[in-house]
């Protein structure tokens, strides 16, 4: 067996190598998860929350939530909580103690990153705050600006393809139905999130959601818990139970 974390590109050729012999695969990709934040939900908190996930390991998560989901009649709302927050993330050298947001893995990545921004801004979204320019004081060093995108929609490429790295987007939705159309309308299904004052509510949403692990109102991860993907997302669980038995084989014994 071969047990794979990384991207979606790399998990297909693996998968491509591993059929030569009829090794079984278990693999954990790329993601695109989707917040959805509920009309009922806490937004100071809920929002705060969101932007702290998508930026979590300078955004280089592959669970991490960078499209926020807001109901249109508190999308503006919604964008300066999000606005404020991403600004107190300062950039800078985590080993300083001072930094809440360090660099990129590499060069390429930062790259990478800046240009999905400048295809953000090519596509209609709207930079809220952020932005490819550099991180002022910071000429060296794989760092990009904590990014915000308002005015997205979801076939937007910026909505659509993991970008890894501090980029958030905030898109609009009508009402519950849309937006769970919304959130499962992605070649990935790995993780995401509900928030809602009504937890019974939240979990209702998230049952409909596409993905392999969900977090209701800011749930915290949880090592026992099964983690892996729907879709393009990959197959197969790490962690808990499930994870162990991803290893095993069964066998009959009949008499």
């Amino acid at each position: 067996m071969v047990s794979f974390t990384g991207s979606t590109r790399a998990g297909k050729r693996v998968s491509e190598l591993a059929a030569q012999t009829v090794k079984r695969v278990s693999l954990e990709l790329g993601g695109k998860s989707a917040n959805i934040i509920l009309d009922d939900a806490d937004f100071d908190k809920a929002v705060k929350s969101g932007v702290g996930s998508c930026y979590f390991n300078s955004g280089q998560t592959c669970s991490a939530l960078t499209r926020m989901l807001v109901p249109r009649s508190r999308y503006d709302e919604a964008v300066q909580i999000a606005k404020k927050t991403a600004e107190s993330f300062t950039v800078g050298d985590p080993r300083e103690g001072k930094a809440k947001l360090g660099p990129l893995v590499s060069a390429t990545q930062r790259e990478r990153v800046v240009n999905y921004i400048k295809k953000g801004i090519e596509e209609g979204a709207t930079i809220v705050t952020g932005g490819a320019e550099r991180p002022e004081g910071l000429e060296k060093g794989y760092f990009v600006r904590p990014t915000v995108f308002a005015n997205v929609n979801n076939r937007m490429t910026i909505a659509q393809e993991e970008i890894f790295g501090p980029v958030l987007s905030i898109i609009a939705y009508e009402d519950e139905d849309d937006a769970v159309r919304i959130a499962n309308d992605t070649i990935y299904g790995l993780a995401g999130g509900v928030w809602s004052g009504d937890a019974e509510r939240a979990k209702r949403v998230a049952r409909r959601l596409r993905t392999g692990q969900v977090e209701i109102n800011g749930g915290k991860f949880n090592p026992m818990a099964p983690f892996g993907g729907y879709k393009q997302s990959g197959h197969g669980r790490e962690l808990g139970k499930y994870g162990l038995e991803e290893y095993l084989e069964v066998k009959a014994m009949l008499t």
